[in-house]
């Protein structure tokens, strides 16, 4: 009996703890998704309380992974770039062709809202802090290989860069001045297409000045 009672005692941590931290893990990502949403919808001052609610959990779960605002604005933007890095990898190791892997990735990047998110949140955090750092450097490493290759495969015009999709992207997903967010969504993909249908070759116009590099975009914020 002893060693019955022992063996029991063992094994039930080892079964309880993976499903405690599967919870805890579903949650984060419940909260994280409800206030990337509430961001895009009310600014980065949207009611943490309304988060929690959405998410499902309580004000208590929420503060218990993200301590305060700043944090959990943090949080978002992580996770967000990270997804889309992620969506990015696959996209360039699952297409053949080229400029599908890069139509993957920018309606990634649509989903992900990152254009509504990075200009009302980019003012609560250190873009160098290591982590965003990382992400950042991860997702524009990404960009660059994506339409590199289908520059050389022919798929996409030579007059482009990384800092020409960096801006449209940014612009087509960000709601506009004076109008609702949920009325304007339902417009982004088309737009988006419409866009990616500009980016082929060859070009059908000759454009103005030069492509856009990120330094060049960095040195005017």
């Amino acid at each position: 009996m002893g060693s019955a009672t022992t063996a029991t005692k063992r094994v039930t941590p080892d079964c309880v703890a993976p499903k405690g931290r599967a919870d805890a893990a579903r949650n984060r990502e419940r909260i994280l998704n409800a206030a990337r949403e509430a961001f895009v919808v009310h600014g980065a001052d949207a009611s943490l309380d309304e988060i929690a609610r959405t998410a499902g959990v309580g004000n208590a779960t929420l503060y218990r992974h993200f301590p305060d605002r700043d944090s959990l604005v943090h949080g978002v933007m992580h996770a967000v770039t990270e997804r889309i890095a992620e969506r990015a990898e696959r996209a360039l190791a699952e297409e053949e062709n080229t400029f599908e892997a890069l139509r993957r990735f920018v309606f990634a990047a649509m989903e992900e809202r990152i254009g509504a998110l990075c200009p009302m949140l980019s003012g609560r955090f250190d873009p160098d802090e290591p982590q965003c750092l990382a992400a950042r450097t991860r997702v524009e490493g990404l960009t660059h290989e994506l339409i590199r290759r289908a520059q050389q495969a022919g798929e996409v015009r030579t007059d482009i860069g990384v800092g020409d999709v960096t801006v449209v992207l940014s612009q087509l997903t960000r709601p506009l001045p004076g109008v609702g967010g949920r009325r304007i969504e339902r417009f982004v993909e088309r737009h988006v297409q419409l866009f990616l249908d500009g980016l082929r070759a060859p070009g059908k116009s000759q454009l103005p000045g030069h492509p856009a590099t990120l330094e060049e975009l960095r040195q005017d914020t």
